[in-house]
């Protein structure tokens, strides 16, 4: 599949609701495989600009356990050979603690990001805490959606050098989230 133009647009009040859809068939597919379906990233943060695109973290107990692969074919999403996250500066750097599976939606679906971690692995909790905090920080949500904005109007045709700067701005950003998961004793919030 060709990269598609970048084009990050105003908060859509209605993305939670597409979510709880996406949710909903997912939750009756992966019934005894997934401990948790969250709605994730830029469209799970209200008010926040972001590309339609709802990113969705299923998590479940082992990434090896061969009924993920089976719910996913019989919603009709398929398979990816992406099968790790980005490690952050500092993070451990053991390949095995980063792993994920990723599907594509059917096609039928609107734009979704599919991804399967594990319960207790850092890329699993990143994905959580870098939502719940720029939920509860508008500040830094609205710095993160500058970046973003410019990154697309400079390289929107240029998927890794938006995400080559994109994935760094994500470090500093998760920084600050770790310092207030800390102060506050941070949990992951639900959806």
């Amino acid at each position: 599949m060709p990269p598609t133009r970048i084009e990050i647009q105003p908060y859509d009040p209605t993305w939670p609701e597409q979510f709880d859809g996406i949710a909903a068939s997912l939750g009756s597919a992966l019934d005894g495989v997934a401990t948790r379906v969250d709605h994730i990233g830029s469209t799970a943060v209200p008010g926040l600009a972001a590309k339609d695109v709802i990113d969705v973290q299923v998590t479940v107990a082992d990434l090896d356990d061969p009924r993920i692969a089976s719910a996913f074919a019989a919603l009709g999403a398929t398979p990816t050979d992406i099968t790790a996250d980005h490690v952050r500066p500092g993070g451990d750097p053991d390949p095995a603690r980063w792993r994920k599976r990723y599907f594509r939606p059917p096609s039928s679906w609107r734009p979704t990001h599919l991804h399967v971690r594990q319960a207790g692995l850092p890329n699993q909790r990143y994905a959580l805490l870098f939502r719940d905090y720029l939920r509860a920080t508008p500040s830094a949500a609205e710095a993160y959606a500058q970046i973003k904005v410019a990154l697309a109007r400079l390289h929107p045709d240029d998927v890794e050098a938006y995400y080559d700067v994109k994935d760094p701005v994500c470090d500093l950003v998760m920084d600050a989230a770790e310092l207030w998961a800390t102060a506050t004793g941070w949990t992951p919030e639900r959806a």
